[in-house]
């Protein structure tokens, strides 16, 4: 199979690293300066005509090949730009495939163009992995429905307008069966955020708490019990790495590393040599795994189970690329020296939990890809 740049995508890839030099922006220094940042990068890259390359033009996109949006991600991971928003990936594939004709209308022109920041109000204290297990509920009450509940884990809650909220809106049913989603403005009387400071000092992450919190109808997407199959098509596309520009992020850490094994002379070391030939090996699979799903899409196939191995993949070739990290740089992250390292150690070590565990990864590759018989 050939993965090699069509004349339409290389002359694309081109163009963009030429924009891309002439428009980063100087590193921020500060954890509101980066996320504003981000979001400042988000509109300029929109201004400039490269977001929503795949998406059809009905929503606002260009309506070309998924790979377009794939070359932005591996050119912008691959320079010093900030990270772009992955929320817009996947949460704006479930607006477009399950809105309505209003909301698609509302939401998804302003979610290109960076006007909404969104963020995902899906696990709870009660339920991470198993997500069907939510106990947020939203009852009817005339034209509005009325949540009560806490969730965990809302990465960029306190930096977005709108969440994705799943709740549970019909407890006498099979608990896949009752759950619906719902579109929700951040401001929401009744909503108090608390952010939470994670291992690597930083407060990307939030808990949120909702008091009788008020939620037009027309707000719910999809229909009354959708909940599960919105929230399985939104990790599907946030599980793959092309998706969120994982795999360029990680060749441009493993490529300083390769350079600071010889700049120090480690790379004289048989034990480092081998680690970094493991390194490079693994990040391949990734990439190739992540290129072979991305071609089936390009063909028209939806996303499937398929993402869990992309997913699995990457989540164990970062963290052992982060551990190596730390093995090289040695006494300098005990002594302060360097802090960027350790914080990025820190940083990788809940992706075996974002989008879904890798237990519940390996499961979902034994039962539906594999069709192994539950134990």
């Amino acid at each position: 199979m050939d993965y090699r740049d069509s004349a339409e995508e290389a002359d694309y890839r081109a163009a963009l690293r030429t924009w891309l030099q002439t428009n980063i922006p100087e590193p921020a220094d500060t954890d509101d300066a980066r996320t504003q940042q981000r979001i400042d990068w988000h509109r300029k890259l929109y201004e400039g005509g490269y977001l929503g390359q795949s998406w059809p033009a009905e929503w606002g996109g260009k309506g070309l090949s998924p790979t377009m949006d794939a070359i932005l991600n591996e050119e912008n991971g691959n320079t010093d730009a900030p990270m772009l928003p992955p929320t817009l990936g996947y949460i704006g594939r479930a607006l477009g495939m399950f809105g309505t004709d209003a909301q698609r209308r509302q939401f998804i022109p302003a979610s290109l163009s960076g006007e909404i920041q969104w963020c995902q109000g899906f696990s709870e204290p009660g339920a991470g992995s198993d997500l069907a297990a939510i106990s947020t509920r939203a009852v009817r009450d005339g034209d509005e429905w009325v949540v009560n509940g806490h969730k965990m884990w809302t990465s960029f809650g306190q930096w977005a307008n709108w969440c994705l909220l799943l709740a549970r809106t019909n407890p006498d049913v099979p608990k896949h069966k009752g759950i619906s989603a719902f579109l929700l403005p951040m401001d929401t009387p009744g909503l108090e955020l608390r952010p939470i400071v994670l291992a690597n000092g930083e407060p990307e992450t939030s808990e949120v708490f909702y008091d009788n919190v008020r939620i037009p109808a027309e707000n719910m997407l999809g229909q009354e019990g959708d909940g599960w199959k919105i929230a399985m098509t939104t990790v599907a596309y946030e599980r793959g790495p092309s998706d969120i520009g994982a795999i360029s992020a990680y060749r441009k850490k493993l490529t300083e590393l390769e350079a600071l094994a010889k700049d120090t002379g480690r790379d004289q070391d048989t034990q480092v040599r081998r680690e970094l030939a493991r390194a490079y090996v693994r990040g391949e699979v990734v990439r190739l795994t992540a290129l072979e799903q991305l071609s089936s899409r390009a063909t028209g196939k939806p996303v499937g189970e398929e993402g869990s191995i992309a997913k699995l993949l990457y989540t164990e070739s970062a963290q052992e690329l982060a551990h190596l990290a730390m093995a090289l740089r040695g006494p300098d992250i005990i002594t302060g020296r360097d802090t960027e390292t350790a914080r990025d150690y820190f940083q990788t070590r809940p992706i075996s939990v974002y989008g879904g565990s890798s237990q519940i990864q390996r499961n979902i590759i034994a039962s539906r890809l594999l069709g192994m018989p539950a134990q």
